[in-house]
């Protein structure tokens, strides 16, 4: 499968996407998608039990378990293919989001403090391109209908954050993890604008590259489920 198709799979799309900004996404993802195997051989080396504390997963008999987009993963050892509770593999994106995570991640939970894509390590130079697929996309999808962005984000595990604003929500891909999407609504002279933010710890658990693909992965799971929504009002039946 092309890379950029891969990347499709952050959200559940099918069909390769050629723009340039695709293209830096699956140059990020390329990258990583090429670390893989000599992950698993450096996880290999740590007991199951270090890596669960670690990563806020749960300690098991034969490895760990822990939740990837609340679905609840299991990743056995020394085979380090992470599996679906009927036993099935992972794509090869969410297996590569998910040993990243358990090699990187350090403890630190998340701090409460939200940041923007700019001020992650080497965020800054990327940081348009980022806005440009995550928030300007939740901006365009939502700003007509900002109720929406509310129950698509309760519909995919989403919670509200007052503190962001009327249209903010927090969700957590991993378990020391947290992204929020927030829209905010402009008038006359201010147009509106979105964003998709950070937990400052996030760094902490995954490279600014693994980051940029969950917060891309975020904005198309808002979208498909608004698609959903959409189509189950136009068809009750």
């Amino acid at each position: 499968m092309p890379v950029a198709g891969l990347i499709d799979l952050a959200g559940g799309e099918d069909g390769p996407r050629l723009d340039p900004l695709e293209r830096t996404r699956a140059s990020w993802e390329a990258s990583m998608l090429a670390h893989l195997d000599p992950l698993r051989t450096n996880l290999r080396l740590k007991p199951p039990s270090h890596v669960a504390r670690r990563c806020g997963g749960e300690d098991r008999e034969s490895g760990l378990r822990l939740a990837y987009w609340g679905d609840d993963v299991t990743v056995e050892w020394p085979d380090l293919l992470p599996l679906r509770p009927d036993g099935s593999e992972l794509s090869t994106f969410d297996s590569a989001m998910v040993l990243y995570y358990l090699s990187k991640a350090d403890g630190l939970a998340p701090t409460g403090k939200w940041i923007g894509f700019r001020e992650l390590p080497e965020g800054a130079f990327y940081h348009q391109a980022f806005q440009s697929y995550s928030g300007d996309r939740i901006c365009r999808g939502f700003e007509a209908d900002p109720e929406a962005l509310g129950s698509c984000a309760g519909a995919i595990g989403g919670r509200p954050v007052t503190d962001l604003g009327d249209h903010a929500f927090a969700f957590q891909p991993l378990p020391l993890i947290r992204l929020a999407a927030v829209l905010w609504l402009g008038d006359d002279e201010v147009p509106s604008r979105a964003a998709v933010l950070f937990d400052e710890a996030a760094s902490h658990h995954h490279p600014t590259d693994g980051l940029a693909l969950l917060g891309s992965g975020l904005t198309r799971r808002l979208l498909k489920q608004a698609e959903r929504d959409r189509d189950s009002r136009s068809d009750p039946g």
